[in-house]
């Protein structure tokens, strides 16, 4: 597990590189300036790649392909794409379900259907949330390299996707440029390499957007990923009432609003991403669920306050964080 603290108060200013790609703002963080082009075209491809793939929005990605055609027969798919969709059943099953992605059709009912920034408040009515099929019902085959999708199955890859291509982005960079680096895709962050000796400074905000110097804490990463899922960033209007692109797949209804938004460190940027997504379905019982699994989280509710998990570090202004910190 990657030790997380809070950054000094000056830090050597990395080189950063981002674009616009699948739906966020991808970034790469490298120390020497002649490799931080040459990071940025790795990730380019690699996001391309994936957006090939995996994309819930392109009817010509490989995924739709494979829903629409495969009638639940099994079907050969790229390594991209199969590994993606091992992935997230992988995470399905350490998160006993609550991280589904099968929950593409609940996403759709809540008109989450297109890129987010095409989405638009509308008042068409919502239909009666059903729970998600169900990930178990995405056959893998590793040995033929085959899945079979089921008629009426919409798999979302999401947030749980993107996580796992900022892992696999990362680790493919630092090995090509023999170098350490930092991917950051809208708040899903991986590090492969060797970390600078100061470490990496990493912001944590509602928006993925904030400017480093107008981040609400800034913490030091050294291995490992962290990432942040929230119910603020990505919300929209529908027939009058908020909604926000979390669902709990045991209902086919949005997660309870409870925390506008959870970071979690873990092992991998997969892993972290998958807790951080189960604890804004948790709730209010995500501190405590946090703890028995003895992560380090920061989570902050709706109403501004912020509760602290394991061994994430205490600001330092802040001589009252013990008090609100899971052990």
């Amino acid at each position: 597990m990657s030790t997380l603290t809070v950054a000094p108060p000056e830090c050597p200013a990395p080189i950063v590189r981002s674009m616009p790609a699948i739906g966020t703002t991808a970034s790469v963080v490298v120390e020497d300036p002649e490799l931080a082009d040459p990071a940025l075209g790795f990730l380019a491809v690699d996001l391309s790649d994936l957006d090939d793939a995996c994309s819930r929005f392109r009817p010509d990605s490989e995924l739709r392909i494979v829903e629409r055609l495969g009638g639940g027969r099994p079907t050969p798919v790229s390594p991209l794409l199969y590994s993606a969709l091992d992935a997230a059943a992988a995470i399905a099953v350490r998160t006993a379900g609550i991280v589904d992605p099968t929950i593409g059709s609940a996403l759709v009912e809540l008109g989450y259907d297109r890129d987010f920034a095409d989405i638009t408040d509308d008042d068409v009515p919502l239909a009666a949330p059903r729970p998600a099929p169900g990930w178990w019902r995405v056959r893998l085959d590793p040995s033929a390299r085959t899945v079979a999708i089921p008629d009426g199955v919409h798999v979302d890859l999401g947030s749980v996707g993107k996580a796992f291509a900022a892992d696999r982005s990362a680790r493919r960079i630092a090995e090509a440029l023999d170098c350490g680096v930092l991917v950051n895709l809208g708040g899903d962050i991986a590090v492969a390499g060797a970390a600078p000796d100061a470490g990496w400074g990493v912001g944590i905000a509602l928006s993925s957007r904030t400017a480093p110097g107008e981040a609400d804490e800034v913490v030091v990463l050294r291995s490992g990923g962290l990432a942040s899922s929230g119910t603020t960033s990505r919300s929209w209007n529908r027939r009058g009432r908020r909604v926000h692109h979390i669902v709990d797949p045991w209902t086919g209804e949005v997660a309870p609003s409870t925390w506008a938004l959870v970071s979690v460190l873990a092992p991998t940027c997969q892993e972290a991403n998958g807790w951080s997504t189960a604890s804004v379905v948790w709730g209010e019982d995500a501190p405590g669920n946090l703890a028995a699994l003895g992560l380090s989280a920061r989570l902050v509710s709706s109403g501004g306050d912020v509760v602290l998990v394991g061994d994430w570090p205490h600001p330092a202004n802040d001589p009252e964080g013990v008090d609100r910190c899971w052990r």
